[in-house]
């Protein structure tokens, strides 16, 4: 992760840039320390409705404005929230730089929530709500957030539930800003063929003169898992199952053998041992995967796919033989370095992506308080060893700290 420089502007935001000489594309956004997880009860779905409103106008600029100013000259511009950041990104030819900036600034910061804007889109999210509850295998993982973090924060939908997007208000957004947003917890992360003081300069006419913002709310810290067990029945043609339990933050070193587990399990490659056993040998489900996912104070990890409802019984219990194989005999010098080399190809192609680099810049200066370079991640890797992916194995694969969801066909 050579070639990237660092600047704090007075008001504590921090610019960071990496310069590819070869490239034609700017990519660029604001990656704030705010999410789902900041929300009161009764702001639930609220960072994610003040995403969409980002959009919707600013002092300067309509929402035709703002959805144009980019299109026009073939760029993209875009937005997302998670349970911890939400993030305003943007790409374009290179000579679009200042526009991406200028553009990306106002809508973060000086979004202006008209209230038509708020009403229409209203609708809009409402829809996306119930196109979620359609889809099973969506809806299957953000009810088992609530099934694992139960009432707090990062149990909660991020798209929210009807009864609190149906309230929102001009001053609700104004207040959520207001509360969350702290100058000292964003990062402005670009990746561009500028040399860094160029891109600098560029930044400085911008983000200079944006006053100190600090915020009042305090995250919630998640404190007790309780497991749970849960069927429901649902008008589909498939048994969709989620087994599961809480996992290592991101400032717990065993993230890192945990991580390397995990991928051997069910991570994207088509010969994880969950694919392999599931589908390529018993043909009994389409996909099946396990995610981990870390957050600041503790994490989530799951085992998900969707079978006939006859097979459910086999393939869970295909899914428990390769976990309890994890968990008894370690993995020879051989699986060990195969496994290391997946994980290690994965994350290099990972880093060839300018965009998705661009925002792991800015979500790594925010967590961790600084970039690793690819050979410092590459060499956490290496020294894992497979007597530390056994005792992960048996910390977190213990089936008695499993909590399960199923969705069953009526």
């Amino acid at each position: 992760m050579e070639n990237y420089e660092i600047f704090e502007f007075p008001n504590g935001i921090r610019f960071v840039h990496k310069y590819v000489p070869y490239t034609k594309i700017a990519h660029a956004g604001f990656i704030l320390d705010v999410g789902s997880r900041n929300e009161q009860d009764h702001q639930i779905g609220l960072a994610h409705f003040w995403e969409h409103m980002a959009f919707k106008g600013t002092h300067k600029r309509s929402a035709y404005q703002i959805l144009s100013s980019l299109e026009n000259v073939g760029g993209e511009l875009n937005a997302y929230t998670t349970k911890e950041k939400i993030c305003f990104y943007a790409s374009s030819l290179d000579k679009h730089y200042e526009k991406t900036i200028s553009l990306l600034t106002d809508i973060t910061f000086h979004s202006t929530f008209p209230e038509k804007q708020i009403e229409l889109e209203r609708g809009v999210i409402l829809e996306e709500i119930s196109m979620y509850k359609d889809s099973p295998d969506e809806s299957l993982q953000d009810d088992f957030d609530t099934i694992i973090f139960g009432k707090h924060p990062l149990g909660n939908n991020i798209l929210g539930v009807p009864e609190t997007v149906s309230t929102f208000k001009k001053k609700d957004f104004e207040v959520f800003f207001k509360e969350n947003v702290d100058t000292k917890r964003v990062i402005f992360s670009s990746v561009s063929n500028l040399p860094f003081s160029k891109a600098l300069k560029i930044a400085q006419k911008y983000l200079t003169d944006l006053p100190v913002l600090k915020a009042s709310n305090k995250k919630v810290a998640f404190k007790k898992y309780t497991t749970t067990q849960q069927t429901i029945s649902k008008p589909i043609s498939q048994a969709h199952q989620a087994i599961g339990r809480t996992a290592y933050s991101l400032h717990n070193l065993k993230r890192v053998p945990f991580f390397i587990l995990n991928n051997l399990l069910g991570g994207p490659a088509m010969n994880s041992r969950l694919n392999l056993a599931l589908r390529e040998k018993n043909g009994l489900v389409y996909g099946v995967e396990s995610s981990y996912t870390p957050y600041t104070d503790t994490g989530e990890w799951g085992v998900y796919f969707a079978t006939e409802h006859k097979n459910l019984d086999k393939a869970n219990s295909l899914v428990y033989k390769e976990i309890k194989k994890l968990k008894n005999q370690k993995l020879s010098s051989t699986q060990l370095y195969n496994t290391k080399q997946q994980v290690l190809g994965q994350m290099a192609m990972a880093e060839e992506n300018n965009m998705s680099f661009m925002l792991m810049m800015g979500k790594s200066l925010l967590d961790m308080g600084k970039i690793e370079s690819l050979k410092e991640v590459f060499a956490q890797v290496e020294t894992v060893t497979s007597e530390a992916i056994l005792e992960v194995a048996n910390e977190m694969l213990d089936e008695s700290q499993f909590s399960t969801l199923t969705y069953l066909p009526e």
